[in-house]
């Protein structure tokens, strides 16, 4: 059986959405004819605890890693934070009267400016270090890198220097093209130093793939190295034992951090013109969201009079989501509002495919992300600020509710199954070693 390095910074215990795509890779590559090798920090920066997740580790799948020094616990000293408070990514606020001080300003300054490409650029060194040995003594057909962080494709890069292996380079996210690169207040030169080294991975990776068409399309204008579309998908197995229940209220369901850019205030106006203009849809509604919310967008629906209706869980284990996602009318999506939203295809909506309930979708009529609910007929799309549209239609799904016939109809999502994207993925596999051996 061949064997693949797969250099990931997020792995069990560590819970969130990053934790998904290789986690469900490695629960399927064995079926595929490839043993993964993981490497992974030992010590890593985790956002959530989940232990659930290790059960979909294969028994006896090898687990490597190293240390790895980050400066959060510095971010949090400069910052006036105590020294273990989570880092927020994405820009998210717990407080709602939190306003980014002098000393947070400068802290992102540092973090775009000093730390090319993040914050775990001090694991590249070490990493390469310690892996070089490892292959002597324990070769591998292949090398996989995923980011973000895309420090851990600087890694792969230099392994593939070393040893002259393929390298498969996994973009989740953008790099320069990530939703908050604007935000990092980079001096010129090191934005050129961010693109210079895209550029180089881009280039010098054997096969690059990108989590959506969009991604695609951009880096192909850009490098001749071949660039493949594999998504992220959903596992059958963590819905194989669920029945969708009756819904009990008109729920309106979010999984996951709800960041600033992402709030959606159209949604927030139209629940409040709604509860006000009709009893029994402020009888039914309720909101229920898990994850981290930003403080400004829990800010706005108090605004509009709706965290009555709101329940409000931090981080739900990753096993106990189908249940609640099944047990809910809507499924809410809400892509961030910048100039390259139709970059962003998260993870989130192909479980939320997976639940077989409606998903109200947020995002450009032309983006990746409403390409994937057409096709799969799985929900709706409502671009940025379309009120009008959006008040007509919820009109309408509630009304389909009190019927009780809010269910879709003709969907199909079987392309996005875990065990299809590992086929797909192991099909690049193959085709690069045999390109080395040819």
């Amino acid at each position: 059986m061949k064997r693949v390095l797969i250099i990931t910074y997020y792995w069990p215990p560590s819970g969130g959405a990053g934790v998904q795509r290789w986690l469900k890779f490695v629960k399927y590559l064995h079926e595929f004819g490839w043993e993964p090798v993981v490497y992974t920090p030992l010590n890593p920066e985790i956002p959530y605890k989940d232990e659930t997740l290790l059960s979909d580790i294969p028994a006896g799948t090898e687990i490597i890693g190293s240390n790895i020094f980050e400066p959060y616990q510095l971010y949090n000293y400069f910052t006036g934070k105590k020294k273990d408070t989570k880092f927020q990514h994405g820009f998210l606020k717990d407080s709602k009267s939190a306003k980014t001080s002098v000393a947070e300003k400068l802290a992102v300054w540092i973090r775009g400016n000093i730390f090319i490409p993040d914050a775990r650029r001090f694991w590249i060194g070490p990493s390469v270090k310690y892996l070089k040995q490892y292959l002597h003594k324990h070769p591998v057909d292949l090398i996989v890198s995923t980011g973000p962080p895309h420090s851990l494709h600087l890694i792969a890069r230099a392994l593939k220097k070393k040893t002259s292996l393929p390298w498969l380079a996994d973009f989740r996210d953008p790099w320069t093209g990530i939703y908050y690169f604007d935000k990092l207040m980079l001096s010129q030169q090191a934005k050129q130093k961010h693109h210079r080294l895209e550029q180089a991975c881009l280039d010098e990776a054997d096969h690059v793939v990108t989590v959506g068409a969009t991604m695609k399309r951009d880096f192909g204008k850009r490098t001749s190295t071949p660039i493949t579309v594999i998504t992220n998908g959903f596992d059958e197995s963590d819905f194989a034992a669920l029945t969708a229940d009756a819904q009990p209220q008109f729920s309106i369901f979010y999984s996951g951090m709800f960041l600033p850019d992402q709030n959606p205030p159209e949604l927030w106006e139209v629940l409040a013109e709604m509860t006000a203009e009709d009893p029994a849809f402020a009888g039914s509604l309720r909101l229920h969201f898990t994850g981290r919310c930003d403080a400004g967008i829990l800010q706005d629906i108090e605004n509009h009079g709706l965290s009555k209706y709101l329940q409000l869980q931090d981080y739900v284990p990753h096993a106990q989501l189908p249940a609640l996602q099944q047990s809910a009318s809507l499924l809410l999506l809400s892509i961030n509002r910048i100039e390259n939203a139709s970059y962003i295809l998260t993870g989130k909506v192909f479980e939320y495919l997976a639940a077989g309930r409606p998903i109200l979708a947020f995002c450009p009529a032309e983006s990746d992300v409403a390409g994937v609910i057409r096709e799969t007929s799985s929900g709706y799309t409502i671009d940025f600020g379309q009120k009008a549209v959006l008040k007509a239609l919820l009109n309408e799904l509630f009304a389909q509710y009190k019927a009780n016939k809010l269910v879709l109809t003709g969907q199909d999502s079987r392309a996005y199954t875990r065990r299809a994207l590992t086929q797909q993925m192991a099909g690049i596999f193959d085709a690069l070693t045999a390109q080395k051996h040819a």
